[in-house]
């Protein structure tokens, strides 16, 4: 039987392209000095317990996180530009991330919708270069 590391760490990499943008490993070792226990916790809580639960699909759970995101306004725009890498990895399209922060429009406001909306452009736009490097 996998450990909750293990089963949260091979969960973590389906979202995972290195290739195509911001990744949660590099995340975790950004913060690695001064928060040694990050990456455990993200690892084993986040995604070996929570992604692990049954009913939703991968594009369901990242389109979940992405509306949380946006609700949280500008102080969450590093973590929604990892989180639309992370959906795009899941499967989603561009349009269906766009077509989800604008049906946030009269929940959260337009200023938390245009900013979630910058930084999936923004995402959209270093994967399309990545691509052609």
């Amino acid at each position: 039987m996998k450990t909750r590391y293990e089963k949260g760490l091979e969960t973590l990499r389906s979202y995972t392209d290195e290739e195509k943008g911001t990744n949660h490993f590099e995340l975790m070792k950004a913060l690695e000095d001064i928060a040694p226990d990050l990456g455990t916790y993200i690892i084993e809580f986040a995604y070996g317990d929570i992604y692990n639960r049954d009913y939703l699909s991968k594009q369901s759970r990242a389109l979940t996180v992405l509306s949380s995101l946006v609700t949280q306004g500008s102080g969450s725009l590093p973590q929604l530009e990892l989180h639309i890498n992370t959906a795009l990895n899941a499967g989603l399209s561009e349009k269906e991330i766009i077509e989800s922060m604008m049906q946030l429009i009269p929940y959260v406001g337009f200023p938390s919708v245009i900013n979630a909306l910058t930084q999936a452009r923004k995402v959209f736009q270093e994967r399309t270069e990545k691509a052609l490097a």
